[in-house]
């Protein structure tokens, strides 16, 4: 189990007992308890059982070798971009997204004194949400390897200078008080989660849904490849409502892109912009379609 906090340990054990009876109703999350992906799992399926994993990794490998029926992950924040490594680890996995869930973030300060605090730990993506906060206070940021890791490390460690930055859940784990709420910069704050598993949902059961698809791309290494890949969605009046470039060698010339698009393969319109995209890339790969968990596109 790596290195959880001690508090962190007996729930944890816990957990993994009650995933291992009834593997078809887990889901493997990343954090310890109290996480804001555990949150995410027992939102989008109440009944679950959210199973705790060390890292997105192990997350990912729990679905892989059916410990789990599913893992949720969080792919990107509206105030901090996307989630580290998320882009090379989704790939890799071979699971494909089969649904989509957008979680509303509060965090909590929260410790065992009540402060001042010389320095706060929490997950990097929830210290970049609280930077404002912090700066304002004169207190120091800490990484940890997720927000509810961190408050049980602070109890763990008994230093009543040292706060943590996560869900008020896990002031309640781990006996910590809530020095102040809502610290988070935005908010509006809101995070997109993705549920893997081991098999895509097929397109078909989508029709009466409206979907959303999404891929990685990689275009041939020629003149104004990447204007004429995406020729294909204007020209078919296929919304593409997220397009991201990552590195994906450390000689920077090899630059994938990721994408989402409103619609699912079987569409003719869909079908035809995504035989022009490939046409024009050296590999394309399609992640998964899955129901649209919140309206994309122009409103009001």
């Amino acid at each position: 189990m790596h290195s959880y906090p001690k508090p962190a340990l007996a729930l944890v054990e816990k957990m993994i007992a009650a995933a291992a009876e009834d593997p078809a109703r887990a889901i493997a999350f990343q954090g310890a308890p109290g996480a804001n992906s555990h949150r995410a799992a027992l939102e989008w399926a109440p009944e679950c059982l959210p199973l705790p994993c060390f890292s997105f990794l192990d997350a990912l490998e729990a679905v892989k070798i059916g410990k789990v029926a599913s893992a949720i992950i969080p792919i990107e924040n509206s105030q901090n971009g996307r989630v580290a490594d998320i882009h090379f680890l989704l790939p890799e996995s071979g699971l494909s997204i089969v649904a989509e869930h957008f979680m509303p973030i509060h965090h909590a300060l929260m410790a065992l004194g009540s402060g001042p605090f010389d320095a706060a730990y929490s997950h990097p993506q929830a210290l970049g949400q609280s930077r404002h906060y912090l700066q304002k206070r004169g207190i120091v940021p800490l990484s940890h390897a997720d927000t509810a890791g961190a408050a049980a490390h602070v109890a763990q460690t008994g230093d009543t200078s040292i706060a943590a930055i996560a869900p008020a859940l896990a002031a309640d784990l781990y006996g910590l008080n809530i020095i102040d709420e809502r610290v988070e910069d935005a908010s509006d704050n809101m995070t997109r989660f993705v549920v893997l598993a081991r098999e895509a949902l097929d397109p078909a059961s989508l029709k009466d849904d409206v979907g959303i698809t999404t891929f990685i791309f990689e275009v041939k290494n020629i003149p104004a490849a990447l204007y004429k890949a995406l020729g294909g969605f204007a020209t078919n009046g296929v919304n593409m409502t997220k397009l991201e470039s990552y590195q994906h060698r450390a000689s920077f010339e090899a630059t994938k892109f990721y994408a989402d698009i409103v619609g699912i393969p079987g569409d003719p319109a869909i079908d035809r912009a995504l035989e022009e995209l490939a046409f024009h890339c050296k590999e394309l790969r399609l992640l998964g379609s899955y129901r649209q968990g919140r309206p994309r596109g122009i409103t009001g």
